[in-house]
């Protein structure tokens, strides 16, 4: 480890992102730790549901033990730190797991893990005790929802990944932390932060937000993908974080994608609201940064001010918000409208009608043009789901009257899927919990230790406000019309029950003309299916970037909505297909 920086590599953003990343990282070119975040709000069911099937010693991410069985030798050897959140709903059960391949292996590596962050035990007492867990976006109390709570887990912060280590750990298995925390706990424990240094801790928690999605930082996903000029074998991002808390991303030489101010800008901007990014530990205020490219994939993040952490945690609760069934029906040529009438009548008098459903979803597609030149282009579709608590209504018989419709109704049926088998609709609940009620726990060396949360230590309270700022549109007497995705990168993806949708400008030009342009306004007039939605606009022109934030485009969450991009991934790509009129004094400004 250097003296003056610790470089830590992610080799994960998701629960099934590639698993020889680990093994390529720690073997490519010098870490000191290698992090892995698995767990998505949707992933906290996926392993509860494994907990149910397979016992109660699972619910854990079982592929991280292979890449453990990869590159723990490699690790000890190099003495390369590993952190991560795979252990999800059972970091004991995943440590012992761990435990045994290093035995297998006869490798010596001190294993730690956290837990405290499952609130299911405690939910009722919690309630007694006035917690009402109201639903940040909905603000509508638990009680309120109607439905079953499976998993209720706090979002911890670093500062027991900080004691594991402190106490000599190798490996620290963690359960639902924030996503950041696996880097800033490493960072704090290298330099031995006081909780209170909250500029360094800003600074290390957007290290963590921009590798905390693996290739997201590096080329992937990236708007102006034409400028990655190798996609195969991305490089994983690496973090350089110095002890003022600036950092460079980079990644291994050798490898493919790219590093660069658009890539890092981008994944700065992706699943935020308010450029005051809250984490137990610290809030990040990203208005504050400078992003700087320094060399051939490298780019340095610097400036980042910090404020003391608020007084709750935030609470990831999955409901049971009952089942669902439904189907996408093409409907090609003449009268698309007339037809999508006459199947779904049809449909529904034959299973007894709507208002016996909980929730009835109909919305018609028309991606068909006229005088079309291809089959293709002569299609829309007709997307139908139903949801309801009592699951033989949408179960088997749902999907057998929309099958028996195939040669009773319109013409040219067919369907794009299958009926969707009857399953399980998962609510997602954003909350809140008094800090006071946090019981994290980390187990090293047979010992138990309790983390006290930050905002419980009486520290004085310090918060930083940029101040608002005016910039001046471009005149012009003359203007061209161009794609927006011409001059403009976005980044989208979901928060909850919201979205997000990040935008930015290549220079301070083509942004003065951003800024003043693309009100929230101009966002529902470019695109009209956002009308309906509450829409915040927040301003970072320290990156040349604005950021859109879409009230309940998303429903309950991932598993509940039913569009047809559930996470909002390509709602950035749609906008930068919309052509505007832009003045001529900025073309060419890329």
């Amino acid at each position: 480890m250097e003296n003056n920086l610790i470089k830590i590599a992610n080799c994960s953003g998701f629960y099934g992102d590639k698993l020889s990343a680990a093994k390529d990282l720690v073997e490519g070119g010098p870490i000191d730790v290698l992090t892995g975040d698995y767990l998505a709000e949707l992933t906290m069911t996926i392993l509860y549901g494994q907990k149910l099937q397979r016992g109660e010693d699972k619910g854990y991410v079982g592929t991280f033990l292979k890449q453990v069985n990869e590159i723990a030798k490699t690790c000890d050897e190099k003495n390369i730190k590993i952190v991560t959140n795979a252990g999800g709903l059972n970091p004991k059960s995943m440590a012992s797991e761990i435990q045994k391949i290093l035995e297998e292996q006869a490798v010596e590596m001190k294993v730690a893990y956290i837990d405290g962050d499952d609130l299911m035990p405690e939910m009722s007492n919690l309630i007694g005790s006035g917690e009402e867990f109201v639903n940040i976006d909905k603000n509508t109390s638990l009680k309120n929802s109607g439905y079953t709570p499976l998993t209720s887990n706090v979002y911890l912060g670093a500062w027991g990944i900080k004691e594991a280590l402190d106490n000599g750990a190798d490996i620290v298995v963690c359960p639902r932390v924030t996503d950041a925390a696996v880097v800033i706990g490493p960072a704090a424990w290298k330099y031995n932060w006081d909780r209170n240094n909250y500029d360094a801790l800003a600074g290390a928690l957007a290290a963590g937000h921009i590798i905390e999605c693996g290739c997201q930082a590096t080329g992937g996903n990236y708007a102006f993908f034409k400028e990655v000029l190798d996609f195969d074998n991305v490089g994983y991002p690496i973090a350089e974080i110095y002890e003022d808390g600036s950092f460079n991303i980079t990644k291994h030489p050798g490898t493919g994608g790219l590093v660069s101010k658009g890539t890092v800008t981008a994944q700065l901007l992706y699943e935020i609201s308010s450029p005051a990014y809250v984490n137990p530990d610290v809030i990040a205020h990203f208005d504050t940064l400078k992003i700087e490219e320094v060399e051939k994939d490298k780019v340095h993040v610097s400036g980042c001010r910090g404020s003391s952490p608020p007084k709750d945690h935030k609470v990831c609760i999955n409901l049971a918000g009952g089942n669902r069934n439904g189907m996408e029906i093409i409907l090609t040529g003449m009268d698309i409208e007339d037809k999508a009438k006459v199947f779904t009548d049809t449909l529904f008098n034959s299973v007894g009608g709507k208002d016996q459903f909980d929730e009835v979803f109909i919305e018609l597609h028309r991606t068909d043009k006229e005088n079309p030149s291809t089959n293709e282009e002569a299609m829309a579709s007709l997307v139908i789901s139903v949801k309801s608590m009592n699951q033989e209504l949408v179960g088997r018989l749902f999907s057998a009257k929309i099958i028996e419709l195939a040669l009773a109704n319109i013409p040219g049926f067919f369907a794009q899927t299958n009926p969707k088998s009857s399953g399980p609709v998962i609510v997602y609940w954003p909350a809140l919990i008094n800090s006071k009620y946090i019981k994290e726990r980390v187990h090293v060396d047979g010992k138990e230790i309790e983390i006290i949360p930050t905002s419980q230590l009486g520290l004085e309270e310090i918060y930083y406000q940029r101040e608002p700022i005016e910039i001046d549109d471009i005149k012009s007497s003359s203007h061209s019309e161009i794609f927006f995705g011409d001059l403009f990168g976005t980044r989208s993806g979901d928060k909850g029950g919201c979205a997000n949708l990040g935008v930015w400008a290549k220079n301070n030009t083509t942004f003065s003309f951003l800024y003043n342009f693309l009100t929230i306004e101009k966002i529902k007039e470019l695109m009209p299916d956002l009308s309906k939605y509450e829409i915040e606009r927040f301003e970072l022109p320290n990156i040349n970037s604005l950021n859109f934030y879409i009230h309940d485009i998303l429903q309950d969450g991932v598993s509940s909505n039913n569009r047809k991009d559930s996470q909002a991934k390509s709602l950035g790509e749609y906008l930068r297909a919309k052509k505007i009129l832009v003045p001529n004094e900025i073309l060419g400004e890329t």
